[in-house]
């Protein structure tokens, strides 16, 4: 008897020191990350698309884990946003403003300082930050935007400038970059812990798709936005002429006719529009628009869905942080646009899911509001390395965990990248209101145009006009909450040390 009270106490404390030792191991991280992947076309963010998209992988994510309903982008283009994601600071501190720009190579970025904290780190897929990555162990990636079908993908061994250098990989983008992701990971000791970045090229414009989702909602009409046919600006009160779904048609048109000529290639070409009127074309190009969307991120869906399979095999999937995100979002009809750089709420929101049921509940949302400057503090937190004080953004861990409560009132924005249609801007948001000045001004940056524009003013009343329809700044109702939201917005953009472009007073009308 008294054996078998020894064994068992033997086998009780053996059992304590593994969960113990589960306890206290470093968490792998998984950033998986699209291009364009915009909040409408996820599924798990209801809206007139949720029935359509294929999203089993992005569903499984948000049943076991937290989706964030209230994370933005600082600045909703490409280049900018995932200098932000790396360096957890703002445009105007990190120097990469616009397209045109580079990250520098000794930016202090969440890739080096994992590193530095005992994780093996890797990239892999679109970096488009133009100058060869550091602080990765390893990187494969896409040169710029590479390309959907049979794509370049360069590494440290044959690593050139520019669009030179890499080795061609046939096949599909985003199952490249998801078979790829996968084979690294197993190449790794499972006794270090794993800092990966998963990014996708998907669905980032021209939208192409895979084969096996040629026919996807082929005979099906999809319901359009209320503001499609929105007219601008003579009941918007809208200050500017945007990027409207109609150029996207001259561009199939033009790629029709010159293809050589033409910076990208389309699908489902040749794209048909005799005999139709201007509200017909526009209807018939939002259709055919979304779906080669809808095409293009369901790839990615099925990409997560094989990366969770691969982790669950080899064992590491309870023991992985695993995050689905896009650098930014983007305008899918809604006020008759696409494209993304506006502080409107299409272009600005980032959809995020997080998954760790370790220290995470299963199933849950937020609705704090988070910026992705806030990232790199998060994954950080959760990797027990330092959080350089230099860092913009907080972490969020203990407002998902339950243990804070939101403290942000205000996100902050800015877009640097000028041109007349869209102009330069920034503002802030709160939970109820938004406040945006279009200052207008190329202010020297890389690919903005030098044509200034008026500097006008936009307000929203998020709660009695959350599709942001109507420019309420001047509707005399709105004074106080304007002049609220305009000092807020005076210290946010001190708090940012954001010192470039005075505010001007606001002219308030009695």
């Amino acid at each position: 008897m008294r054996n078998v009270q020894i064994l068992v106490a033997v086998l009780a404390l053996i059992v304590f020191n593994a969960c113990t030792l589960e306890e206290e191991r470093l968490p792998n991280i998984l950033f998986i990350m699209s291009d364009d992947h915009t909040s409408q076309s996820w599924g798990i963010y209801g809206g007139l698309l949720a029935p359509y998209v294929k999203n089993d992988g992005i569903k499984t994510l948000a049943e076991q884990g937290v989706t964030l309903d209230n994370m933005f982008t600082t600045n909703s283009i490409c280049v900018p946003s995932r200098a932000a994601l790396l360096t957890g600071v703002m445009s105007h501190k990190n120097g990469v403003y616009t397209l045109g720009d580079a990250l520098p190579t000794d930016s202090l970025t969440i890739a080096g300082l994992l590193s530095d904290s005992g994780y093996s780190t890797a990239i892999i897929g679109k970096w488009h930050l133009k100058e060869e990555p550091t602080g990765f162990d390893y990187y494969k990636v896409l040169p710029g935007q590479g390309r959907y079908f049979n794509p370049l993908l360069k590494t440290k061994e044959n690593w050139e400038y520019g669009g030179k250098g890499g080795t061609i990989h046939e096949g599909f983008s985003s199952d490249i970059i998801g078979d790829e992701s996968i084979e690294w990971i197993k190449s790794q000791d499972k006794e270090q812990p794993f800092f990966l970045m998963t990014h996708f090229k998907a669905t980032h414009e021209p939208f192409h798709y895979p084969e096996r989702h040629a026919e996807l909602l082929a005979d099906i009409e999809i319901p359009e936005p209320e503001s499609l046919l929105e007219p601008y600006p003579n009941l918007t009160g809208r200050t500017f002429k945007g990027q409207l779904l109609d150029n996207l048609t001259k561009r199939w048109l033009r790629y029709q006719e010159k293809p050589n000529e033409f910076w990208t290639d389309y699908p489902g070409m040749p794209f048909d529009i005799s005999g139709l009127d201007s509200v017909q074309i526009r209807k018939k190009s939002y259709q055919k628009f979304v779906k080669d969307f809808i095409r293009c991120g369901a790839a990615i869906d099925d990409n997560i869905e094989k990366i969770l399979a691969a982790l669950k095999e080899r064992g590491q999937l309870e023991n992985t942080i695993i995050i689905y995100t896009s650098d930014q979002g983007y305008f899918l009809g809604e006020h008759g646009f696409f494209d993304k750089r506006m502080m409107l709420e299409e272009s600005a929101r980032m959809p995020f899911v997080v998954r760790y049921p370790k220290k995470l509940p299963q199933g849950k949302r937020h609705d704090a509001l988070l910026m992705n400057i806030d990232i790199p503090a998060f994954i950080l937190d959760y990797a027990q390395a330092p959080i350089p004080p230099q860092m913009q953004g907080q972490s969020f861990r203990a407002l998902l965990e339950g243990s804070a409560q939101q403290e942000r009132e205000y996100t902050y924005y800015r877009y640097w990248e000028h041109s007349p249609n869209r102009p330069a801007h920034f503002g802030i948001r709160s939970k109820d209101y938004k406040l945006i000045y279009y200052y207008g001004e190329a202010l020297d940056m890389r690919n903005a145009t030098k044509q200034n524009t008026n500097p006008t003013w936009e307000f929203y009343d998020l709660n009695a006009d959350p599709k942001e329809r109507i420019n309420a700044f001047s509707n005399p109702e709105y004074k106080e909450e304007i002049v609220v939201m305009h000092e807020a917005l005076k210290k946010q953009k001190a708090h940012y040390q954001d010192h470039q472009t005075e505010i001007p007073e606001l002219e308030l009308k009695n």
